[in-house]
């Protein structure tokens, strides 16, 4: 029974991270006609990309489930420090090449 709860601690916690640093979602929208001989077929689909931003409240569920601040040492403090520096910069970075994306496709 432990080992089950592990592993949904698990999805729960990788759930979390993905939406408090974000994540691209695909939005799939499929039409369906008649053919000639009454028969269902697809006849539109349509595939749009969506950017889900980051999340402050699950950034904060996840700091709070973790261990305290005050349990750390001040190296292990920087150390987290520029580690969640780095992955906000690449986040950032990330929006920014599809906003120049965007604007090079849509003048």
């Amino acid at each position: 029974m432990k080992e089950g709860k592990k592993c949904i601690d698990g999805d729960i916690n990788s759930a979390l991270l993905k939406k408090a640093l974000g994540f691209d979602a695909q939005e799939v929208v499929e039409e369906y006609a008649l053919d000639s001989e009454g028969e269902i077929k697809l006849s539109k689909k349509k595939v749009t990309t969506k950017c889900v931003p980051p999340d402050v409240s699950a950034l904060k569920m996840l700091m709070e489930a973790s261990e305290p601040l005050s349990s750390y040492t001040d190296e292990e403090l920087e150390t987290e420090k520029q580690r969640l520096l780095k992955i906000l910069g690449q986040s950032e970075k990330k929006n920014k090449e599809k906003t120049n994306c965007k604007k090079k496709r849509n003048p």
